[in-house]
């Protein structure tokens, strides 16, 4: 989410912005209902994005402060250890960083926020409050060419690891991937709602920035997952640095 924020500042706040580092960002196209490089929407109602996408359990779980590994699907410490970062790495602290997952609020109108449901599959669309609709294609997609036609444009540092999970072009948290590999029923096939390429995305509107003047810088960390800053800190401040400079 912090990624997509950073997009929008460049965006509305060129004069105020010397330089972005966005860690492992979501599409500027938003998560989830879209495909191609250039974000077309799946469908109209951008099915398959929203608050609607995320498993009921895990938010329910969160709310009750749940710290067991009993739900191997939606235990928040099962999840957090799972995608947040390559297994088999455990930070060492590990419960504060549980403790921080499971103070975001939830509610409809919170964490993960609403939905609708749809004729598309999955079945579910975006509804209008929480930070997962906040992130959806139907709220954040027309800002992309705004983005790359920014009249100031401050270099961006993209950072990533090469395993990352929950932003990838076959990312697990996406139902075109999912559908796919038949973990969700119905899916339409390739051509209707392939898995979303997140990371050509967003490395192809960095080449539409570049080519309108702008610049960016795309760092790799080997055997790291979403959270590069966690899993190996030396090698993403080493590259951090440099741009604070």
């Amino acid at each position: 989410m912090g990624g997509t924020i950073v997009f929008g500042l460049v965006t509305n706040a060129a004069t105020r912005v010397l330089s972005g580092t966005v860690v492992a960002p979501g599409s500027p196209y938003g998560f989830g209902g879209s495909k191609d490089l250039d974000g077309k929407p799946c469908y109209d109602d951008f099915a398959g994005s929203g608050g609607g996408v995320v498993n009921p359990d895990f938010p329910k779980l969160m709310a009750a402060g749940d710290r067991s590994t009993d739900n191997p699907q939606a235990s928040p410490r099962v999840v957090m250890n799972s995608f947040y970062w390559k297994p088999p790495f455990v930070p060492t602290r590990e419960e504060d960083l549980l403790s921080s997952l499971m103070s975001e609020r939830v509610g409809e109108q919170k964490y993960p926020g609403d939905f609708v449901t749809s004729g598309n599959w999955p079945n579910v669309a975006p509804g209008n409050f929480g930070p997962i609709n906040a992130l959806s294609p139907k709220y954040v997609g027309d800002s992309v060419e705004r983005f790359i036609n920014a009249s100031l444009k401050p270099h961006i540092l993209w950072v990533r690891g090469d395993s990352d999970m929950i932003v990838s072009d076959n990312s697990f948290f996406d139902f075109g991937t999912l559908g796919k590999l038949g973990y969700v029923p119905g899916w339409p096939g390739e051509e209707v709602y392939p898995p979303q390429p997140m990371v050509s995305q967003t490395r192809h509107v960095l080449d539409e920035y570049q080519s309108k003047g702008g610049s960016y810088e795309e760092i790799v960390i080997a055997e790291t997952g979403h959270t590069p800053y966690v899993e190996k800190p030396d090698e993403f401040m080493a590259a951090f640095i440099k741009v604070l400079q």
